[in-house]
């Protein structure tokens, strides 16, 4: 899965550059890309632009995640396509301040619920602790069935109801 800050247009061509890696990968030797492997291949990518003449970076930042050998793998990249690896954080708006508090309560062992709420309640920690569920993209991506899931509307709902973090209906 990918999450992205920033340019739009940027995004969608390094999501469509990271695609045909993996199929390219899966057609070439008929398994899946690796996590390391893929973000690499974006930063290579994206380190291309900010060398050569004619052509301007790209103005996002990614997030790269997957399960690799069993284990789940985070990335981040920068306009500048060095790939940072990741337990927990966040790009875009607030960056900082998020991830101060993810930084404080994140644990090794948590369940993927556990990781929906602490994602969640980071969020809600720059937001006044009042999150709308159409406002918010949420996906998983299970350890044990190697699956990408979003999340609902009604999902995400009821994990805001269960954090305290559901803004009111009449507020705007």
């Amino acid at each position: 899965g990918i999450a992205s800050a920033g340019h739009v247009a940027d995004a969608r061509q390094l999501i469509d550059f990271a695609r045909r890696q993996a199929q390219v990968n899966e057609l070439r030797y008929g398994e899946p890309i690796g996590v390391e492997t893929l973000t690499k291949a974006v930063t290579d990518h994206i380190q291309q632009y900010t060398q050569v003449g004619g052509a301007r970076p790209f103005g996002v930042a990614l997030i790269i995640g997957g399960i690799e050998n069993g284990e789940p793998r985070l990335y981040e990249t920068d306009p500048s396509g060095t790939p940072y690896e990741w337990q927990a954080l966040a790009v875009g708006a607030d960056r900082g301040e998020i991830e101060d508090y993810l930084e404080e309560h994140y644990r090794e062992d948590l369940t993927l619920d556990e990781g929906v709420g602490l994602a969640l309640e980071a969020l809600g920690s720059v937001n006044d602790n009042e999150l709308r569920p159409e406002g918010i993209g949420l996906a998983t991506i299970s350890v044990d069935e190697e699956k990408f899931t979003e999340l609902s509307d009604e999902e995400i709902e009821a994990h805001l109801t269960e954090h305290g973090l559901l803004a009111d209906e009449d507020e705007e």
